[in-house]
């Protein structure tokens, strides 16, 4: 959609449309608080309805002929999508933004990782922004000097730490394209995309330079190795054949600092990044960014969200994941510190309390862990003390969807200690990825007392299409339009969604401005799969606008399919539900054309199991095995614990037998009738047989994706025996299809 500004109108049309929308926008006057002009204070008109009185979106004709309303943009920008930052509109590309960092930031704290002296893990040493962009330039010095020209291909193959950041900044100072590599996507697929980007240069770490030399031969673009966090004098030696040189990150900063070159800066229209989903069929897709593409989604998302110079942001989740990418982004433009995890997910509670970050950015997957573990130790620790908490979270809770200031008695009280496992500075958390639910949403605002925000997107919109308000204490939505581009809900009548179902539009998440991508890599089918003549990004999400103009996701286009009655099902959709389910890790819903109903299998939660079971009778008893062959206990002690597993039927080797008792299947599948009822699923759409597994889905069996998402294919593929088994027994316990 073109700029609706005035300068631009040259038609009639043109001039019609700008007067209907300004009727249809209500300026407050004068300037707003925070400093926004007139034209950006506005009020949604009932078009887009109002919440409390405020609406966060406004809702724009398409097309004025067919006198449809049916696009939304952020009430802050209505009249023009957001491309860069409003004190700094000369920042076009990553380049300028870290260029910016440099001059304005060189002296503060920008990259922190820990010491560890004698095997010891002591506090945060720091890398200046200056001392930072002398790195980035002989890096990108050293790269030009080993003879890689602008416009290629660099891969980035090793987990968060400084250097993944500054060789970034030095592919973007130098022109080059970084493609990250996943660690988790496995040796086929990072081949695969090493040869489809046509990488020449890749940096890695000791743990993948075995995978990477595995298949160099089969590599043939890569001409140059470098090894962070390697020596040179304990690399391997490549055959003198070799066309790879392979060499330490050190002595490429050598060979750069003795080697300066000038930068190449990028312009807005260039590539900066190809970022391959993994997806959960096929082959990975490269999503191209150009530079214009990210500094428009985080200059969007910086109309909302601030970070300073004075806070610290903690790097673990995956820096080759678009989320934290633009993250990373904004903490650059505004000078903010980064502290980087150790590399290991269990030790990041320990990382929290030595760093005390004040910004904190995480997955639904960390967040319900933290619910989970805060709300036991909860149930553990008293009739008093679990009173106590109750009696606080309420009061709480109560003062935050009312506007009012909680009392500080209940954080002195009881939610004090809570933040402490946080660090006790976080100010700002944000939830993306995947759904967070409601529940857990409230949960944080309540016990860490600080502002928390859910976003929405994927990596084609350069991560953020729509994010929560602040202010907006409403949860279960995912908030306005991103400042830099604009959203319609497309009708999607197979599934009975259409654009004027009542009380809420209802349609696919459809979006378009300056933060969508330029299409998938070397891929044109597939990129006009997704972007229509119109520029359109169809999402494959399903999405509703609550009233102010606030989406919410309620399914998924994709991954449909029809069970033997003709109605649709979208699993995900019906997998969140059950997600809440108390025996439920994971879950996946599966169904068939040949069959009227749906099966699913459980990854249970351990723990509750156990529970469950003992409160039943039912005692998982590991220690008899290794009793038994305990060979210091007596011929009688090992014949009686003989005797015990072989008669005594309610004693399990192991969790794995209990999965196969049909009362622990019946329990799991009442819970989770009880939660559809909740979640008002319609009837098809419930669970009619379920298998229980002990083993979790994980990226290493196969089963999911390097962003946590089920790989359907392979799910299916993997409990053939358990979906075959279950529709088998439905079929004899009743006999229609």
């Amino acid at each position: 959609m073109a700029s609706l500004s005035p300068e631009n109108l040259t038609e009639p049309a043109a001039r019609r449309r700008l007067r209907a929308v300004q009727s249809h926008l209500r300026p407050e006057g004068g300037v707003a608080a925070g400093g926004l002009d007139r034209d950006s204070c506005v009020r949604a008109s009932a078009a887009s309805g109002e919440f409390n009185g405020r609406g966060y979106s406004v809702v724009l004709p398409e097309d004025l002929r067919t006198g449809k309303w049916n696009v939304y943009r952020s009430a802050r920008y209505p009249l023009k999508l957001v491309s860069r930052f409003t004190d700094h509109p000369n920042i076009g590309t990553m380049h300028d933004n870290f260029e910016h960092a440099i001059e304005t930031f060189r002296d503060y704290k920008y990259l922190g990782t820990r010491v560890c002296t004698d095997g010891t893990v002591g506090e945060y040493k720091w890398m200046t922004y200056g001392e930072a962009g002398s790195a980035r330039e002989a890096i990108g010095s050293g790269l030009r000097h080993h003879g890689l020209l602008q416009g290629i291909c660099v891969g980035l193959y090793f987990i968060n730490r400084p250097e993944w950041l500054i060789v970034d900044h030095a592919c973007s100072a130098y022109s080059y394209v970084s493609v990250p590599l996943y660690d988790t996507l496995g040796p086929d697929a990072v081949k695969y995309v090493v040869n489809h980007a046509a990488v020449q240069a890749i940096f890695c770490a000791p743990q993948t330079l075995n995978t990477l030399l595995s298949f160099l031969s089969e590599i043939p673009s890569v001409r140059l190795i470098v090894v962070v966090g390697g020596i040179d004098i304990h690399l391997p030696t490549l055959p003198p054949t070799s066309r790879v040189k392979l060499i330490s990150y050190l002595k490429l900063l050598s060979q750069g600092r003795s080697n300066l070159q000038p930068c190449c800066p990028p312009k807005p229209e260039n590539i900066a990044t190809i970022c391959y989903t993994s997806g959960t069929t096929g082959t990975p897709k490269g999503v191209v960014l150009t530079h214009g593409n990210l500094i428009a989604s985080v200059a969007g998302f910086n109309r909302a969200i601030k970070f300073y110079p004075s806070d610290i942001y903690i790097s673990y989740l995956p820096l080759a994941h678009i989320y934290e990418r633009t993250n990373q982004i904004l903490s650059v433009y505004s000078g903010s510190a980064v502290g980087f995890y150790q590399g290991d997910n269990m030790k990041l509670m320990d990382d929290m309390a030595a760093l005390r970050p004040t910004v904190f950015c995480s997955v639904p997957r960390l967040y319900n862990r933290i619910y989970a573990g805060i709300t036991n130790a909860v149930k553990t620790s008293g009739t008093l003390k679990e009173r106590l908490f109750r009696v606080a979270f309420n009061s709480k809770k109560h003062a935050i969807l009312t506007g009012r200031n909680p009392s500080p008695l209940w954080d002195r009280l009881v939610f004090n200690r809570i933040k402490e496992k946080l660090g006790g500075r976080v100010r700002f958390m944000s939830s993306g990825a995947s759904p967070l639910s409601p529940d857990i949403m409230d949960f944080l605002r309540v016990c860490f007392g600080c502002q928390v925000l859910e976003g929405y997107g994927m990596t084609e919109t350069s991560c953020l299409a729509s994010c929560v308000d602040d202010g907006d204490t409403l949860s279960g939505h995912v908030g306005s339009p991103n400042p830099a581009c604009e959203i319609k809900l497309m009708d999607v009548p197979e599934m009975n969604y259409t654009s004027e179902d009542q009380p809420y539009p209802r349609g696919e998440i459809c979006v378009r401005g300056p933060n969508v991508f330029r299409g998938y890599y070397n891929d044109e089918v597939q990129t006009r799969e997704v972007i229509d003549d119109d520029s359109w990004l169809h999402t494959g999400d399903i999405g509703l606008w609550l009233p102010g103009g606030r989406l919410k996701i309620i399914d998924r286009k994709k991954n449909i399919f029809k069970l033997a009655q003709g109605e649709y099902i979208a699993p995900e959709k019906i997998e969140n539900v059950y997600s809440k389910c108390k025996f439920i890790s994971q879950c996946f819903v599966h169904g068939d054309s040949l069959y009227s109903c749906l099966v699913a299998v459980v990854a249970v939660d351990q723990e509750v199991l156990k529970e469950w079971a003992a409160s039943q009778g039912i005692e998982v008893f590991f220690q008899l095995i290794s009793l038994h062959q305990n060979s210091s206990l007596s011929i009688e002690v090992q014949s009686l614990v003989v005797i015990l597993f072989l008669h005594h039927r309610n004693i399990y080797e192991a969790l794995e037998q209990l999965c196969n008792d049909p009362r622990a299947r019946e329990a799991v599948l009442a819970e989770m009738d009880a939660v559809g009822r909740e979640a008002e699923l319609r009837g098809f759409e419930y669970v009619k047989a379920v298998a229980l597994v002990f083993e979790p889905f994980t990226l290493e069996n196969g089963l999911l994706t390097p962003t946590f998402k089920i790989k359907r294919p392979q799910a299916k593929a993997h409990f053939a025996k358990m979906i075959s088994d279950m529709y088998d027994k439905l079929s004899t316990s009743d006999p229609s299809p």
